[in-house]
């Protein structure tokens, strides 16, 4: 595996790809298969907000991409089940100034993800915080941390940060504690415009 993409995420490059993924509920699909495992479009349709038929119309789409592919059969074997290529994704926007497809292809997608999480925060500290054991409630939350680094360096964090997680992100689902549970870490890395910089100071 790349040393780049130690957690297993399947890199999108294509404009075209990253354009058909900058949809709600091709996003939701993919998020419901990695959460959950295979399932068909029937079983998808409530929980991406469409009807079979569309979410089947939207499966197929992510398939042609190469973001999703058939699943082995369920008990009705007539049914299709399907499941996603990686347990994630990743995209970066072009360096090339004269690639403004894949720039805006990258940017539309980049907005499409922050407004699908943009709430998850606040639903999870509603429905899910106050049920949690103290050990757990303990661990989650928030943190928002500034700092002021050169982008080798904030590229070197980032490589830090995908190379304490890869291990817990790649084993093998036997090799998981018998007491383990679902955590979803968010990364917002968000540097500043060059004008907020004045003295350098935290």
């Amino acid at each position: 595996m790349d040393s780049s993409n130690r957690l297993g995420d399947i890199e999108i490059s294509d404009p075209q790809a990253m354009r058909a993924l900058a949809h709600p509920v091709r996003l939701a699909i993919l998020d419901r298969l990695r959460q959950h495992g295979p399932a068909t479009a029937t079983e998808l349709a409530p929980d991406v907000g469409a009807t079979p038929s569309v979410t089947s119309w939207h499966l197929r789409h992510l398939a042609g991409f190469g973001l999703v592919r058939d699943s082995e059969p369920g008990p009705d074997r007539r049914r299709r089940r399907w499941e996603a290529v990686a347990r994630g994704f990743r995209f970066a926007t072009p360096q090339d100034p004269a690639d403004e497809e894949g720039r805006s292809a990258a940017r539309v997608l980049s907005e499409q993800m922050f407004l699908r999480h943009a709430d998850l925060p606040g639903r999870w500290a509603e429905e899910v915080e106050p049920g949690l054991e103290p050990e757990w409630r303990r661990l989650a939350g928030l943190a928002s941390t500034r700092l002021v680094v050169s982008a080798e360096e904030l590229a070197a964090i980032e490589d830090g940060i995908e190379r304490v997680l890869a291990p817990y992100v790649t084993r093998d689902p036997a090799e998981r504690p018998a007491d383990g549970r679902g955590v979803q870490l968010m990364r917002y890395v968000l540097p500043e415009g060059a004008e907020e910089q004045p003295g350098q100071t935290p």
